[in-house]
């Protein structure tokens, strides 16, 4: 019985920690909605990318299925998201395809919680520096070293 304990923990914590995969970014474009016919009948999908705001940003394209559509249909261009996704690959024919599949988003800010930059008055962003690392000390103590 044990065993099996630290089974489920194991995979209960780590599937946990996989599954809330966050992003957050301007919202720079939003693709036509697609349709189609499949076996379980008609589907619907959008894709919209959204650009990190660090140092070297990323864009990031995203999707969204059925009713999550009227969700996106909220936001505009320029808008600041924070986005809860999940990530699935697939193959087909021999190649791999992944997905960045949105399951919310909303609304977030410039200095968000999980945007560590600030942008100034005149649009430069700076890093904060941590607090350990401001108040260093220039004396002969710290540059004790043996070589």
């Amino acid at each position: 019985m044990q065993n099996y304990t630290f089974f489920y923990t194991f995979v209960y914590k780590h599937l946990i920690n996989f599954m809330n995969l966050e992003l957050s970014g301007k919202l720079i474009q939003i693709l036509p909605e697609q349709t189609g016919q499949g076996r379980n009948g008609i589907w619907r999908k959008q894709e919209f990318v959204i650009e990190t705001q660090e140092q070297y940003p990323k864009k990031v394209c995203f999707n969204v299925w059925g009713d999550k559509i009227d969700t996106l249909s909220k936001y505009r261009i320029g808008d600041m998201l924070k986005v809860a996704f999940n990530i699935e690959s697939r193959e087909w024919n021999g190649k791999w395809f992944t997905d960045a599949r949105a399951w919310k988003i909303e609304k977030s800010s410039d200095t968000d919680e999980y945007s560590p930059n600030v942008t100034t008055d005149q649009g430069i962003q700076k890093t904060p520096i941590p607090d350990e690392f401001s108040q260093i000390q220039d004396d002969d103590s710290v540059n004790n070293l043996p070589f």
